[in-house]
C-alpha cells in the first residue's frame, strides 16, 4: 500500500513537470509560429501575387532576367572563391596554435585575432577596405601605390574572408583540439613520409570540419549585404539586387519575395550536406596528451605566414582607430576629438546609440530564455518525441533562413500591425534570426547533467521549477552567461536581418551607417563602428570572465 501511494505521488510529480513543461513547450510553439511560420508563408505567398493575379509570372521574370542571373553568378563565384580561402587560412591558423611550438603569445594573438571581425558589423568591413586600400587609403599611403581596386570582386574578397574568418577559424580549431596527437608518433614510426603523416593524422580527423567550415562561410557570404553594400561597385550580388528592388524607388514586392526565396537554396543544402557530413567525424576514445616534436621549419613558416595574417587583418582594422581622431582625411591630416563631440551632441545619433543597446540587451534576455527552454524540453523532459523532434525541426529551419529574407518576411507581415515602427520587432527577428547556435549550445550543456537530478529533487518535495533553479541552472550557468553574450554581440553588429524593418524612429547603429553611407559622412560611421566595438568587447570580455568564475566555482565545490 506504501509502495502504491509513493508511485502515484511519483507519478502525480511527472504529472506537474509535464503540464509546466507542455507550458514552455506550447509557448515556444506559438512564438515560432507567428514570428517564423507565418512570415515564411507569407513570402511564398507573396511571390506568386503579380499584377492583381496570382500565378508563376515573378518565377518566369526573374529567371529570365539576364542581370539576376548575373548577380546570382556574381554570388557564387566569389562567395565560393572567399570560402575556399577563408577555410585554407583559418586552418593555416589553427595549425599554427595548436601543431606548433612557436610563443604561446603568438598562439595568443593569433587566435584573438582570428575573433576579432565578429565584433564589428559586416558593412563597417567594407568601409574599412575603402579607407586602407582606395586611392587615398592609409595602407595606399604607406605603400606609395594602390594594391588592388577595392571595387567589385577583389573589395568583396577581402571582406568576405575578413567577415568569415572567425567562424572557420573556431569551427576548425574546435575540432583540432580534440585531435589525438599521438597518431603522429605512431605514423612516424611507421616511416610514414611527412605527406602520408599529415594526411593521415591531421587532414583525415579535420576533413568534416574543413568541408563544414566551407559550407557555412559560403553561405554567410551568399547572404550577406553589409559588403556589397560598401565595395560591391558594379559587381551585383544577389544580396544587393534584393535590397534595390524592395527598397528601390518603385517597390516590388512580388519579384523580392522570389528573389528571397533563391536565397534560401544554398542555405538549406548547406544545411542538408552539414547533417550528411555528420556521420564521417572522426572520434577518439581517448585524448592523449603528447609532446609536439621539435621542427623549426614548421614553427617558422607557420609562425610567419600566421603572423603576417594576423597582421594583415588588424592593418585592415587601424583606420577604425585613425579616421575618427583625424580632422579630414587625407587632406587636413590633423588630431581632433570634434568627430566624437559631434555625434554625442547630436540627438538623433544618440537614440540610434540608445535604440542599438536596448534591443541587443532586450534580444540577448528573450534569446536565452528562449534557448534555454527549448533545451529543457528537448533534452531535460519525458515529453513525447514528437515535441522533441519539433524543437529541433525550429532549430534547423531558423538556421536556413538568411537575415535578409527573414527580415523581408517581416515586411510583408506586420506591416500597419502594431509592431511596426517598434523595437519589439527587431528584438524578435533577432531571436528567430540567431535562434540555432544558442539552443544546440543550451542543450549539449543540459545534457551533460545527472539525468536523476529533477526525479530525486521532486522526491525531496521539490517542485520542477525550483529543481530548474535550484539545480539544473546553477549547474549550466556559464552557458547561459555565453548565451547571453552570443545574442547580444549578434543583435549589435547584424545588418541584414533588420534593413527591410527599422524605420525612421527605430532605427540602430548598423542601419544608421547604411544611411550615413548617401552622405558620405565616414567619421561619423567610424565613430559609431568604435562604440560597437567597445560594447561588444566589453560584453564579450564580461561574460566571458563570468562564465570562466562559475566553471571555476563549481569545480572547486
Amino acid at each position: 500500500m506504501r509502495a502504491f501511494s509513493r508511485r502515484r505521488e511519483e507519478a502525480e510529480d511527472e504529472n506537474k513537470e509535464n503540464k509546466e513543461l507542455w507550458l514552455i513547450f506550447g509557448a515556444a510553439a506559438v512564438y515560432f509560429a507567428l514570428f517564423l511560420a507565418v512570415p515564411a508563408a507569407a513570402l511564398l505567398g507573396k511571390s506568386f501575387v503579380s499584377g492583381g493575379g496570382a500565378g508563376l509570372a515573378n518565377y518566369a521574370d526573374i529567371l529570365g532576367d539576364a542581370d539576376i542571373r548575373r548577380a546570382l553568378g556574381n554570388s557564387f563565384l566569389v562567395s565560393g572563391v572567399s570560402a575556399a580561402v577563408t577555410t585554407m587560412l583559418a586552418f593555416l591558423l589553427s595549425y599554427t596554435v595548436h601543431y606548433t611550438r612557436v610563443p604561446g603569445w603568438l598562439k595568443k594573438a593569433v587566435a584573438q585575432t582570428a575573433r576579432l571581425p565578429m565584433l564589428l558589423p559586416t558593412i563597417t568591413y567594407g568601409f574599412a577596405i575603402m579607407y586602407s586600400f582606395g586611392k587615398q587609403g592609409l595602407l595606399t599611403k604607406l605603400f606609395g601605390r594602390q594594391l588592388f581596386d577595392i571595387y567589385g570582386f577583389n573589395g568583396l574578397l577581402t571582406g568576405y574572408v575578413i567577415y568569415t574568418l572567425p567562424v572557420s577559424f573556431m569551427l576548425i580549431q574546435n575540432t583540432m583540439q580534440y585531435i589525438d596527437k599521438s597518431f603522429t608518433v605512431v605514423s612516424r614510426l611507421l616511416q610514414d613520409n611527412p605527406v602520408k603523416n599529415f594526411g593521415m593524422t591531421v587532414l583525415r580527423p579535420l576533413s568534416g570540419a574543413l568541408v563544414s567550415s566551407f559550407i557555412q562561410t559560403f553561405f554567410l557570404c551568399f547572404t550577406d549585404f553589409g559588403i556589397p553594400a560598401a565595395v560591391g561597385g558594379e559587381f551585383d550580388t544577389i544580396a544587393g539586387v534584393l535590397y534595390r528592388e524592395m527598397l528601390g524607388s518603385v517597390p516590388d514586392f512580388g519579384r523580392g519575395a522570389v528573389i528571397a526565396l533563391l536565397m534560401l537554396l544554398p542555405s538549406v543544402l548547406s544545411v542538408a550536406v552539414l547533417h550528411l557530413l555528420e556521420k564521417y567525424n572522426v572520434r577518439y576514445t581517448k585524448i592523449s596528451r603528447t609532446e609536439l616534436s621539435v621542427n623549426r621549419v614548421r614553427d617558422v613558416v607557420c609562425g610567419t605566414l600566421s603572423g603576417a595574417a594576423a597582421v594583415c587583418v588588424l592593418a585592415v582594422f587601424a583606420v577604425i582607430f585613425v579616421i575618427p581622431f583625424v580632422q579630414d582625411w587625407p587632406y587636413h591630416i590633423t588630431f581632433t576629438l570634434s568627430h566624437f563631440s559631434d555625434v554625442m551632441q547630436d540627438s538623433a545619433l544618440r537614440r540610434v546609440m540608445g535604440n542599438s543597446l536596448t534591443v541587443s540587451l532586450l534580444t540577448a534576455l528573450l534569446g536565452t530564455l528562449t534557448a534555454y527552454g527549448c533545451a529543457l524540453v528537448s533534452a531535460r523532459s519525458s515529453l513525447p518525441e514528437a515535441a522533441k523532434k519539433c524543437v529541433e525541426a525550429m532549430a534547423m529551419i531558423t538556421n536556413t533562413i538568411p537575415g535578409m529574407v527573414l527580415g523581408l518576411a517581416y515586411l510583408f507581415v506586420f506591416s500597419g500591425s502594431f509592431l511596426q515602427g517598434t523595437l519589439a520587432i527587431l528584438v524578435l527577428c533577432n531571436v528567430i534570426h540567431y535562434f540555432s547556435t544558442p539552443y544546440l549550445m543550451m542543450k549539449a550543456s543540459l545534457s551533460k547533467l545527472n539525468a536523476s537530478w529533477e526525479t530525486t529533487a521532486m522526491l525531496m518535495g521539490d517542485s520542477w521549477i525550483k529543481t530548474v533553479a535550484r539545480v539544473v541552472t546553477p549547474n549550466v550557468l556559464p552557458t547561459i552567461l555565453e548565451v547571453f553574450g552570443y545574442y547580444f554581440v549578434n543583435a549589435m553588429v547584424t545588418i541584414s536581418a533588420v534593413i527591410f524593418i527599422a524605420g525612421a524612429r527605430t532605427m540602430v547603429i548598423t542601419t544608421k551607417i547604411k544611411e550615413l553611407q548617401y552622405y558620405n559622412k565616414y567619421s561619423e560611421i567610424f565613430v559609431l563602428s568604435l562604440f560597437i566595438l567597445f560594447v561588444n568587447f566589453a560584453g564579450r570580455e564580461l561574460t566571458a570572465w563570468l562564465a570562466n568564475r562559475k566553471k571555476k566555482e563549481k569545480k572547486e565545490r
